[in-house]
């Protein structure tokens, strides 16, 4: 089979790793891709929102298969859109994308099918989401409606940090169009969870579970970010924790799609978090996360394809899933100045120097040659052992011998799992 995967972030290489393995692919594109993806596959100058273009280059080279891996394209249509051409094509349609495009969609068919979830309103107007907000009390979280990078969330801990977040939104647009409605919600306290899941409509694989951090620094100090590091398994998170959010969750949300006519079919990423109340739900994304595919992927025993092709087929409940008893622990490695403005273009060394680790690239480029950085997020150092400790250090000891000027990472990568 010939495949095309589009994107161009640290979740793409692991996608493209791992279909890279299939004895059943003849040929892998990514569109498009980065200076480590290069590697692995045909990279494409074509951008993800470029939609004539992507079903035009799958037609020429007889693509059979197009996975869809970003956000923005899924709640775009472009999965729609390459259907409509006749072209066979892998993740959501728009209106089941929704999910994660819409939090507010989100927040009301949690609330419409009694899915656990935080207390919440949602307000398309800055005054009465002013007035709400003033009515409340530190902490609570603001959440633009719309897609973000990952960065239309802000969890509150003053009352003043709220309404600048909230003025940022819906006054001064800083993320557009997105925060032109915006949720309130209360403030859940407890461990966080990332549950993704291979969903064919009604039939619910759940992968092994993950915890990402998002803060910048150590200790989930400072601004959030798309994801500084990731974990899995969780050894201190029982498997009945994990069976509760099947049952009272991921399987009542892939039903009540259903019941909406909006069936997914895909990766369907369940954010959560276990309150002394239970597992409540914090966010749903329509795609494989980031920087969570780095550590879930190295995992998979199966081959990726067959997944993909028995989601599409709607024969998900009779494919076999394998997973690795080995631990993995991906730790970020980011530009200076990330989550805020940082330099690109510059030179990364010691790549070759990689001794234990699988390294996925997220925010690079190839100049003249030479692996530069391109992205606030540049690499994912993925440690595999046979428990945390061991994976950890492999990933550490990894990182340490890359080189970029300005690099940082947090230090304390699943500690949790340790404590």
């Amino acid at each position: 089979m010939r495949v095309l995967v589009i994107g161009r972030g640290g979740r793409e290489h692991a996608i493209v790793w791992a279909l890279s393995k299939s004895p059943k692919i003849s040929k892998l594109f990514c569109a498009p891709g980065n200076g480590g993806i290069a590697g692995l596959a045909e990279c494409v100058p074509i951008t993800e929102l470029q939609f004539e273009e992507i079903s035009t280059f799958a037609k020429e080279q007889a693509i059979d298969l197009v996975m869809v891996a970003p956000d923005d394209p899924l709640a775009a249509g472009l999965v729609d859109h390459l259907e409509s051409k006749g072209i066979e094509a892998f993740g959501p349609r728009a209106n089941a994308a929704i999910i994660e495009g819409s939090k507010v969609f989100m927040k009301e068919l949690l609330k419409k099918y009694s899915i656990p979830t935080a207390t919440y309103e949602s307000f398309d107007a800055y005054e009465p989401a002013l007035a709400y907000l003033r009515s409340q009390s530190a902490p609570i979280v603001i959440k633009a409606d719309g897609l973000a990078a990952g960065k239309g969330v802000t969890v509150a801990q003053t009352m003043e940090e709220a309404e600048a977040a909230l003025k940022d939104i819906m006054v001064d647009q800083v993320f557009g169009k997105s925060g032109a409605s915006v949720v309130i919600e209360e403030f859940l306290t407890g461990q966080e969870m990332s549950l993704l899941a291979f969903v064919d409509g009604s039939t619910v694989r759940l992968m092994v579970p993950s915890q990402d951090h998002k803060p910048v620094f150590d200790n989930d100090k400072g601004p959030n970010t798309g994801g500084m590091g990731t974990y899995s398994p969780l050894p201190h998170i029982p498997e009945s924790i994990v069976q509760e959010a099947l049952v009272n969750i991921v399987q009542p949300t892939a039903d009540a799609m259903v019941k909406e006519g909006r069936p997914f079919k895909g990766v369907l990423y369940a954010g959560l978090i276990l309150t002394p109340n239970g597992v409540k739900t914090i966010e749903f994304n329509a795609r494989f996360g980031d920087p969570e595919t780095q550590v879930i992927l190295p995992r998979l025993k199966t081959d990726l394809l067959d997944i993909f092709l028995a989601i599409n087929n709607g024969t998900l409940a009779d494919q076999p899933i394998e997973w690795s008893e080995e631990a993995a622990v991906c730790v970020i490695v980011a530009s200076p100045g990330y989550p805020g403005p940082y330099p690109k273009g510059l030179p990364i060394t010691g790549l070759d120097q990689v001794q234990d680790s699988l390294v996925f690239h997220a925010g690079t480029a190839i100049e003249d040659g030479q692996i530069v950085t391109n992205g606030g997020r540049v690499l994912g150092i993925t440690g595999l052992g046979k428990d945390i400790i061991e994976a950890r250090q492999k990933a550490y000891a990894d990182a340490d011998r890359i080189h970029f000027d300005g690099k940082h990472y947090r230090t304390d990568i699943a500690m949790k799992a340790l404590k």
